[in-house]
């Protein structure tokens, strides 16, 4: 079984309404159901899109369920900063 990433990219529908995010740490559940298993590159891919933009949230649970939506992977635990326009 192959794991694909969706394109990752932030919110193209940007409001003014919305925080701007930049995640600084992130870890993510890697663990799966059955017994494939993921590889280091495909865990390294997940990280790099999260940590690699900056991100347009209402909230920290919308910015969560991005990044969630976007690598396709489940969040531990995640820091971030606002990054001021």
């Amino acid at each position: 079984m192959a794991f694909v990433l969706v394109p990752c990219s932030p919110s193209e529908n940007m409001s003014s309404s919305k925080m701007k995010y930049l995640v600084t740490f992130i870890n993510f559940d890697f663990t799966l159901d059955s017994e494939e298993e993921i590889t280091e590159e495909e865990m390294d891919d997940a990280v790099d899109c999260a940590l690699s933009n900056v991100w347009e949230a209402d909230d920290e649970d919308d910015l969560v369920e991005q990044i969630t939506c976007a690598t396709g992977w489940c969040i531990n635990s995640i820091d971030y900063e606002h990054v001021l326009s």
